[in-house]
């Protein structure tokens, strides 16, 4: 078992559900010192910066799941794993503050800003509606999020 924090379009329940059936959903956590931001391949990243905050969702995978996420983050291609401490504020209904270790998909090599695929825009929105829903920072999706992914209603039931 391995612990996960997914802070883009993973953080749509509904794609990790389908990704990652056997998943374990442990709430929201944030990592300090880096920023949210979207690479020139077209897809969130992060990358360290001082004073900056990236909040995201934090998952419990069993091995296939974690081999299944691995190719749907094209590793090692585009992104490598890491492993980093994270906060775990947990669940609205079970509120919780723990430091722990996660696994991170991360690319270091593009550095610079992009724009997001024209398939992610609609799966971030679905995640960033979910990530409101549980409890992320509504000003945090604004200030980070927002000025790479376009407000729009997907139908996120019919993604």
């Amino acid at each position: 078992m391995v612990v996960y924090f997914g802070y883009g379009s993973n953080m749509w329940l509904k794609q990790m559900d389908k990704r990652c059936p056997q998943h374990t959903y442990l709430g929201i956590g944030y990592i300090r010192d880096w920023k949210w931001y979207i690479s020139p391949l077209g897809y969130a990243n992060i990358k360290r910066s001082p004073g900056d905050i990236v909040y995201g969702f934090v998952f419990a995978l069993v091995k296939i799941d974690e081999e299944t996420l691995d190719r749907y983050e094209g590793v090692p291609k585009s992104y490598l794993k890491e492993y980093h401490p994270i906060t775990l504020l947990g669940t609205k209904a079970s509120p919780q503050k723990l430091e722990t270790e996660a696994l991170i998909y991360i690319n270091e090599v593009f550095l610079e800003d992009g724009e997001p695929k024209e398939e992610y825009i609609d799966r971030m929105n679905c995640a960033i509606a979910d990530g409101i829903k549980e409890g992320i920072p509504e000003d945090y999706m604004e200030a980070y999020l927002r000025p790479f992914i376009p407000k729009r209603r997907p139908k996120c039931d019919d993604l």
